[in-house]
Order: C-alpha cells, then sequence, then structure tokens
C-alpha cells in the first residue's frame, strides 16, 4: 500500500489546520480519511475538493496563493477506504503556478483537479459588485431551530417531517443560518435562488490564507447544486443528484471560521443537469469567493397523496 501522511477532513480544536501544516512539501501521495458523510453514503464533494487543495498547497513555497481551482468528479467516492492525492508540478512560475491532483480509489481515479497559485500583486484596476442587503446571522434562527421550528407545524406532511428528522440527526463541521427561510406554504412557488450565513465549526485562528482556502472549498459544496432544484422539488423528488464538476476563484483574504454569506443561484437547468453560481461574501462586504457548479439531477415525479 502507498504510503503517505494523514490528512483530516475536519478542523474542529485546530486539527484542520495541524493537519495542513504536517506535510512536507515533497510528499507525495497524501491520503486523506474521511469525516462526514452524506445519507447517500457517497463521500462528499467538497471533502475531496478541499482535501485536494491541501495536498496541492503544500506543493507550493509559502508567499503564494490560490487564485483559482477547477475539478471534475469522474467516480464516486467509496467512503470505507482512504483517497489517495497524487500531485503533479504542473507549472512553477515566477507569478503563477500550477499543481493538478488525482484522487484516486481501487486503483482509478476519482476525481481531477488543477489549481492556480499566484504571488501577491497590487493592481490600481479594482471593482466587485454590491453585497446583498440581508439581516446579520445573529438575528437569525440556526439550521436545527429552524428544522425544529418547521417540525412543530402540525400542518407538515409525515414524508416531510421523516425527512427533516433525518438531516437533523447528521452531525455536519459547519454552521448554516438561512437568510428568509421559506414557509411550508411558500416551497410550491420558490426560484432558484438562496442565501445563507456559514461559517465553519469551531476554531481555527488567524492561520495562514492557504488553511481558510482549503476549509471554503469545503464549505462551498454544501447544499449547492440542490439550489436548482428548488422551484421543483415540491413536485419532484431528488432520485440521483450528484456534482460533475467545481470552480472557485478566490478574491481577498477571510476566515473561514467567521459568518460568511453564501449567495447562490441557478440561471439554468435542463437535461438532466442544473448549473449553480455562488459568492461568498465577507460580513464587511468584501467579495472574497466565486464559485460555479454543474451537477447530475434526476427526479421522478411525486405521487399525490389519496384524500380518501
Amino acid at each position: 500500500m502507498i504510503r503517505g501522511p494523514v490528512l483530516e477532513a475536519h478542523w474542529r480544536h485546530t486539527e484542520f489546520g495541524a493537519a495542513l501544516k504536517s506535510f512536507p512539501l515533497s510528499s507525495s501521495p497524501h491520503r486523506g480519511r474521511h469525516y462526514w458523510v452524506p445519507t447517500t453514503q457517497r463521500l462528499f464533494g467538497g471533502q475531496i475538493v478541499g482535501q485536494a487543495l491541501v495536498a496541492a498547497a503544500k506543493s507550493v513555497s509559502e508567499d503564494i496563493h490560490v487564485h483559482s481551482l477547477h475539478c471534475y468528479f469522474v467516480r464516486a467516492g467509496d467512503p470505507k477506504v482512504p483517497v489517495l492525492y497524487q500531485v503533479e508540478r504542473t507549472r512553477t512560475g515566477s507569478s503563477f503556478s500550477v499543481r493538478s491532483v488525482k484522487a484516486v480509489q481501487h486503483g482509478k481515479p476519482i476525481f481531477i483537479f488543477q489549481a492556480s497559485f499566484q504571488q501577491t500583486q497590487p493592481s490600481p484596476v479594482q471593482h466587485q459588485f454590491s453585497m446583498p442587503a440581508v439581516p446579520p446571522p445573529e438575528e437569525l434562527l440556526d439550521h436545527q431551530a429552524l428544522i425544529d421550528q418547521y417540525l412543530r407545524d402540525p400542518n407538515l406532511k409525515e414524508k416531510y417531517r421523516v425527512g427533516l428528522n433525518r438531516i437533523a440527526a447528521q452531525e455536519v463541521p459547519i454552521e448554516i443560518k438561512l437568510v428568509n427561510p421559506p414557509t411550508l406554504s411558500q416551497l410550491q412557488r420558490m426560484e432558484p435562488k438562496q442565501m445563507f450565513w456559514v461559517r465553519a465549526r469551531g476554531y481555527i485562528g488567524e492561520g495562514d490564507i492557504k488553511m481558510h482556502c482549503c476549509v471554503a472549498a469545503y464549505i462551498s459544496d454544501y447544499a449547492f447544486l440542490g439550489t436548482a432544484l428548488l422551484p421543483h422539488q415540491w413536485k419532484h423528488k431528488v432520485h440521483f443528484m450528484v456534482s460533475l464538476d467545481h470552480s472557485m476563484w478566490f478574491h481577498a483574504p477571510f476566515r473561514a471560521d467567521h459568518w460568511m454569506l453564501y449567495e447562490c443561484e441557478s440561471p439554468w437547468a435542463g437535461g438532466s443537469r442544473g448549473l449553480v453560481h455562488g459568492r461568498l461574501w465577507r460580513r464587511d462586504g468584501v467579495l472574497a469567493v466565486s464559485c460555479a457548479q454543474e451537477g447530475v439531477i434526476r427526479v421522478k415525479p411525486r405521487v399525490s397523496e389519496s384524500k380518501l
């Protein structure tokens, strides 16, 4: 068996940061373990993206930082075995460096990843969109409290009650506070848009920029593709939904253990695929990260309940 350092997929009590700093620069492949496995029993895509970025970041010098990454999910991940991350130093230039990473299980690639790193370069050419005006996270219900509120509604159908209890039982390593959560009556007329405040659970600390980018890569995949399903979920139930590709662009420094606003929208869905765009905003209005993803969405019609 190929041996390499162990990469933890979580960061509580700075474990993620410790794992990031533990790799010698020459070490490849890296071995990743799994912290949170979704109910689908497939590996969480954000975990694979985050671990691949950790492996790539350890192969470049401390003074350059990731500005973009692009990746494809080519096979389902097996949560019963570790993932091996093989890093290729594609190019090392004076301003930009490119690293390619292949994630392997059972001798076959499950994921292909490329990241570009850049030395900090000031420029007078700067602009960004404006952050949406939303309530601060302190004024919103956390994920568990929101689920409890839904469960207390006597009009909630039993099939939704079962699903909400299943979600509540999962131990997810990130905190979420939904902006303008829909009422039960609004679920049938939702747009393919959502916003929520998000941050990593626990304390990461100042660290270096690379560590927070790796955690943001993990966060960015959570509930992202589901945005494309929002207008359709009342009449269709998901039969199969997985990510095909994922891209991120890093614009400004941030802390992944501080609240950031995740603005998600789906401009298009069709052909059993959905496209989603996302922006991660710092609380001070700075656009920190942009994301895009396409995924497979296969659905079945919901069976109407008998009125007898």
